[in-house]
This record gives structure tokens, sequence and C-alpha cells, in this order.
């Protein structure tokens, strides 16, 4: 009977936490590198360096590898012969690791959990309560897997009750070009089949645990059904042509990962969950012995890619007019300097309301950019911690009233804008900009000056002016409202099925 003491659990969830902040899974890694060296848009190859740079810097400076430092997600398979040795639950041991793990003050991580979801929406300041999931196994171990799950990914997931006659296939990729690049593809998609609803959602993001193998599948052959489903829907999701951030190309997918279980002659469940191009997992068995410790992998495991802007434009935000951003283009490469405003849906909602109360907003914002960004805190002698964009289409709902009555004249975010926004971009001859979703710290290293300027209650959702350096950036709506999110994807889905570029 193995004794497993309180404090080696707690020790072992905070520190597969901070090791996950900063390191990728190696296998993600090499996927990744594989799907750049085989990308033939060059956008979509841009934005794939930049996530692999700025995974290497990550690795090399212990610091997020992405601003949300997601929702934590827990699978604990308890031996029946284990003791605990602990005056908490295991509920509590584990949620005082993710405590010690997010206020660690060497690598402060992005507290983002907010209690009263249908109410106040509170944050919790340190990132618990974590979402645990219990199986009781045969043994003398505890085993755990830990993850930390985005936002913009998470809320991209999908759930289905088809009828037993229907197509998976057919469904899966009738649903991925409905999720848009708010999951920062290439990522993995996890899908769960059978049983009920929630034990479908369950597996599906259970499998996402699982290692990258999609290669060693193809070279030895699918030996099931299951496998034999994750190969036609790994080649047929990226023939889609989606690629990386949504701008188009080869890869969408590096991997799909499927689970199944038993379920009603009635029923067919499927829930399909993505991982972002922050995909953060570990795995770790406690035995008794003392905390399991998180091993670092060599940094030479990363690839020596470097990137370049090129022939990029160079803006100087400061002074910039409605005439100038009329000259930019969709798909057009800029770096940005000089100062923007931040604002999420937090301070967005805020200043709809006090719009529509007749009050005077606490910033001007006339011929001012916005970015859609909830910042890590810095540490040490950093001016922001990790800074990169969050999903763009929350902030659809306010873009209208924001352009109308505050002169904004231009938004920089992650992934795609839907078409209310698009309308009201081009109605306002603004500008949406997209930064690469998944290279947080690199993100940061442009941003030379930061300071609050309204709502400093609301945390990283307060309004910062950042000043900038060459922020990299690409025109994704331009003031004719043409979208790089509609024609990138339609254009390289129709060159791979007609010119047969291999995808795979």
């Amino acid at each position: 009977m193995s004794v497993i003491r309180q404090e080696d659990l707690i020790a072992s969830i905070a520190d597969a936490l901070q090791y996950i902040s900063y390191y990728h899974p190696v296998d993600f890694i090499q996927a990744m590198n594989k799907a750049y060296e085989r990308e033939q848009n060059q956008a979509a190859k841009d934005a794939i360096a930049q996530i692999l740079i700025n995974s290497r810097m990550c690795a090399m400076g212990h610091r997020p590898i992405c601003q949300d430092t997601g929702i934590v997600t827990v699978f604990v398979r308890v031996g029946m012969d284990v003791r605990w040795d602990s005056k908490m639950s295991v509920d509590d041991m584990i949620n005082e690791g993710v405590r010690r793990a997010y206020l660690n003050p060497d690598n402060v991580l992005r507290a983002s959990i907010l209690a009263d979801p249908a109410g106040k929406r509170t944050n919790t300041k340190d990132n618990t309560p974590a979402v645990i999931h219990y199986s009781i196994v045969p043994g003398n171990t505890v085993e755990i897997d830990v993850a930390a799950k985005g936002g913009g990914s998470e809320n991209k997931s999908k759930m289905v009750m088809l009828n037993p006659s229907d197509s998976i296939v057919d469904w899966v990729l009738k649903t991925v070009p409905t999720m848009g690049a708010g999951w920062c593809p290439p990522g993995m998609l996890g899908i769960g089949i059978g049983g009920t609803a929630e034990k479908a959602a369950l597996l599906a993001k259970e499998v996402l645990m699982e290692p990258v193998d999609i290669y060693e599948l193809m070279e030895r052959g699918p030996s099931n059904r299951i496998e034999e489903l994750r190969l036609e829907l790994f080649e047929k999701v990226n023939q889609l042509g989606i690629g990386a951030q949504g701008l188009g190309g080869m890869s969408t997918v590096l991997d799909v990962k499927i689970r199944d279980y038993p379920t009603h002659a009635a029923s067919l469940p499927v829930a399909m969950i993505p991982n972002c191009a922050a995909t953060r997992h570990a795995h770790f068995v406690l035995d008794g012995s003392g905390p399991a410790l998180q091993t670092p992998p060599s940094i030479d495991q990363w690839p020596d890619i470097t990137w370049e802007a090129g022939n990029a434009r160079r803006v100087n935000l400061d002074g910039i007019t409605k005439a100038d951003i009329a000259q930019w283009k969709t798909g057009e490469t800029l770096l940005l300097s000089g100062k923007m405003l931040t604002g999420r849906d937090a301070a967005h909602k805020k200043m709809i309301e006090m719009l529509a109360a007749g009050e005077k907003l606490p910033v001007d914002l006339t011929n001012r950019f916005i970015y859609y960004v909830g910042p890590v805190d810095p540490v040490r002698d950093e001016v922001v911690g990790p800074a990169g964009p969050t999903t763009a289409t929350r902030m659809d709902k306010f873009t209208r009233t924001m352009l109308e009555k505050t002169g904004l004249i231009g938004m920089i975010g992650k992934s795609e804008r839907g078409p209310t926004a698009i309308e009201a971009i081009k109605d306002n001859k603004a500008v949406y900009l997209m930064a690469v979703g998944g290279a947080a710290y690199l993100v940061s290293k442009a941003i030379v000056g930061a300071k609050v300027l309204a709502f400093p209650e609301m945390g990283m959702e307060a309004i910062y002016e950042f000043e900038v350096n060459d922020m990299p950036v690409t025109v994704a709506v331009d003031v004719n409202g043409e979208s790089v999110h509609n024609t990138g994807p339609r254009i390289w889905e129709q060159k791979i099925r007609t010119e047969h570029l291999k995808v795979i």
C-alpha cells in the first residue's frame, strides 16, 4: 500500500503547471515544425514561424507561451490500494497546487477564473478552482494528467447528438469551418464518440492529453476503425485550407485524436474539442516516494527558426489618420510603433454602458487603435508580461457603437471578425489587424511601455496604454470590408483540391 503525502501532491501539481506554462510538449513542437516545413502560403508560414520562435523563447526564458494561462483541468486515477497522509481533501490539495503555481513570483501566471459566472463574474485571483475528474482504478499509485486550457480554444468546443446512421466525418467537415480561427490553428482536434452527451465531451477532452503520433500511425497503417477515422479526418480537415491562424494554408490540424465508449442503440453522441497552438499538458505518477517533478527537455529539441517582416510597412500610430489606414490592403504585414490602448470584453461592456448613460469615457479613443488583450503581470524588469491577442469576435457586438461614438479607427485582435463587425468596419472606414495567437511572449518584446489608464479594478481586463516598437500584425479587414479570413481559406481550399497539393 502506497502512502501519498499532502505536500507531495500539492508540489507536483504546482510544478507541472509552471512547467507547462513555458514548455510545449516536444511532440507538439516537432509536429508544428513539420507543418512549417511543408507550408506553401507565406502568411501562414510566417504565423507558424512566430509560434515556434515564441515557444523557444518561452522555454529559454521560463515565461508563459500564451497570456491566457488557461483553466486548469485535471484527470486523476486513484489506485484502490492508496492511502492518503493529508488533512485536506484531494480537491483542496489540487487547488492549493494551482494557487501556488499561478502566484509564483518568479513566473506569475494570469488569473482568468471568475466565480459567479452568470452574475458578478468576480475573479478568484489565483485561478482556482480547477476542473477535476476522478477514476478509481486497481493499483497503489495516483496517476495524474494536468492541462491548462485556453478560453479561445475551449469556446470552440462542439457537441451533437447524431442519428446512428449519420456520418461523423460529414459532421466534422461541416463543423470545423464554423469554428473560425479563434482556436488558433494549427492545433489538435479531440473527438469523443459514444456514451452519453457528457461522456462524449469528457472523452474528447481527455484524449487531447495523448501525444501527437499521426505520422507514426501513417507509417504503420491503421489497425481498427478509430485509427482509420483519424487518418481520414486528418487529411480531409487539412484539405479545407483553413490554415494557420485561419489565413489559408496547408496545415489546419497537427493531429486528430479520437476516443470512444459504448452508447445506446438510439444514440450517437459526438463531441469535438480543439487544442490550440498553446497546447499545454503534463503527466505524472505518485507512488509514495515523494513529489513527481517534470524533467525539462533539451532546448535542442526546438527548431532554430528566424523570422523577419521583409517588406512590411512601418506604421507610426501617433498621429495616424483615416487617410493613412485607407492605403492598407488585406494580407499586408505592418510593424506598429507608438501608443495604442487595450480593452477586452469587460472594458467594452463598461464603455458601452457609459455611452448609453451619456457619461464621458475615461479615455479618448479619437483616431486611436485598441488592442484586445489581457496581459500577464510583469516580473523582474519586464514592462509587461506575455501579451498576445484574445479572440476578436467576442467584441463584434460592441464594434459599431465603438466606431461610431468614440472616434476609434482601428482594432487589433486574434482570428476573424464576423459579418456584423465587418459591416461596421466597412461603414466607418476603419480597419482590423490580426496579431498571431500563441506568440504572446514574442509580442510582449515589442511593448516598451505600459500603464493602466482606466478600470484598474478589472485586473487584466483594465484599459492599458501600450507603447510599442515594431509590433508585427497583419491587415485582416481593410476599410472596404475585405477580410483575409474569408478570402485566404477559400483560395487555399481551391488550390489544394485543384493542384492536388499533399497536406500530409
